[in-house]
């Protein structure tokens, strides 16, 4: 062997071995930026050595930056260096342009582009074994790393900007319900659909879900005994409101597991049955359902009594109606959920007017307005900022709606379609 080729040989690995370690460094840090944070926590919490040793360099994003940064400058440095020595020795002239070119293509080609490539598709695979090398040469760097930062982050804020970032990855609820509608792959489709039921409740008071007033099923104290058993015979709820002459007037509520108790009443009284009674719970109508959710936790109760700021009782809510804006419609009583809206033969629907609007946009599919309006009739009295006295048409956004019957200063029956779809939309209203 010639002696010549000896160093040239030589030179020619520690250029390998150099590039080799500016594509560790290279694929170490986009590994590391590229890392799921919340599976690396999940990770962390399940033992996991290699999520461990990550979230601990994670924690100085700083120092883990500047030693990876300070490797790959190093290597890319002397690789340069070296090129320059092969260059002279096989040329005997340093050719600085044709040796500039052809190591920047090696570098970006074998130590940058493609081990990036390769640590942003595979994050994990990268980063753990990594981390090894990463903790040691932080410990052995030190001194380095932490003068490059110290002058780095005074420059930093001499430029005006914070050299700490509270933000810690934190996902607020409208990027939450993104993230859950992207894992509709990992996710079953109705615990999807719970879990963004969930995060809606704070925008939702108990004023949206109520039982209005008139619908609310109770017995009048002051009717006939024979009479009042009657009615919780033909009831269907296992809690009724018991009130005096109206629901104003609401003296309690009567479980109907308290019923056994009266049968051994001969003869049974008013006075027995109000024995019975719970006291009346009472809410304010703009509580939030996540709030009233856990007030019927900490108070143990599951029907509440909602009123306005005057006092005047707007409707009662129940646990089960919160739970439902959960996980959907449970009850047994499928006529009850079906009573307000009639589908029609031409792709119409034949809605109650005191129909709730949340529920006929769940049960269609549809987006009418709630931001206001509660009900049908609240919504087209709002729009049309009268009580028509007779059937008139009107627009609702994408949908068209006929007012049928309109009795007792409220619209009672209404015909309405979506534009695209159902009747004719160039009928005229």
């Amino acid at each position: 062997m010639n002696v010549s080729e000896s160093p040239v040989a030589y030179l020619l690995s520690l250029l390998v071995f150099l590039i080799i370690a500016s594509a560790y460094f290279s694929s170490s840090e986009t590994s590391m930026m590229s890392l799921n944070r919340y599976r690396l926590k999940h990770l962390k919490r399940t033992g996991h050595a290699g999520a461990k040793r990550v979230s601990r360099l994670l924690e100085t994003p700083d120092k883990l930056i500047g030693v990876i940064l300070i490797g790959n400058n190093f290597v890319n440095l002397l690789a340069a260096s070296i090129a320059t020595t092969i260059a002279i020795e096989l040329f005997g002239n340093p050719e600085t342009v044709i040796t500039t070119i052809v190591l920047t293509l090696i570098i970006l080609i074998f130590a940058e582009i493609t081990p990036k490539t390769i640590a942003a598709l595979y994050p994990e695979k990268i980063a753990y074994p990594s981390s090894y090398v990463l903790v040691v040469l932080l410990k052995v760097l030190y001194p380095l790393v932490w003068i490059v930062n110290r002058v780095s982050n005074r420059l930093i804020r001499l430029l005006g900007f914070k050299t700490t970032n509270s933000d810690n990855h934190q996902l607020s609820p409208d990027e939450l319900r993104t993230v859950l509608h992207e894992s509709a792959n990992l996710i079953p489709e109705q615990g999807q659909g719970m879990l963004l039921n969930i995060l809606d409740l704070e925008k939702v008071t108990v004023n949206d879900i109520l039982v209005p007033r008139h619908e609310i099923f109770g017995i009048d104290i002051e009717d006939e005994v024979d009479d009042i058993l009657t009615q919780i015979s033909n009831g269907q709820h296992t809690r009724i409101p018991v009130f005096k002459r109206d629901i104003d007037h609401t003296v309690g509520v009567l479980h109907m597991r308290d019923l056994g108790k009266l049968i051994k009443v001969s003869p049974l009284t008013r006075a027995a049955i109000l024995l019975e009674c719970d006291e009346p719970y009472y809410i304010p109508e703009s509580t939030p359902l996540t709030t009233q959710l856990l007030n019927f936790q900490v108070n143990k109760e599951r029907l509440a009594f909602v009123v306005d700021e005057y006092g005047v009782i707007q409707g009662i809510v129940t646990l089960e109606d919160i739970l439902e804006e959960i996980v959907g419609e449970f009850t047994t009583d499928m006529a009850a959920s079906s009573r307000d809206v009639h589908p029609q033969e031409d792709g119409s629907y034949l809605i109650d007017g005191s129909a709730n609007i949340r529920e006929i946009n769940r049960a269609l599919e549809w987006n009418l307005d709630t931001s206001s309006a509660k009900t049908i009739n609240g919504l087209l009295v709002e729009l049309l900022e009268s009580i028509p006295e007779f059937p008139v048409g009107v627009k609702v956004g994408d949908y068209y709606a006929e007012i049928i019957q309109v009795k007792d200063n409220m619209i009672k029956t209404v015909r309405i379609w979506h534009a695209d779809r159902g009747r004719d939309s160039d009928d005229p209203v």
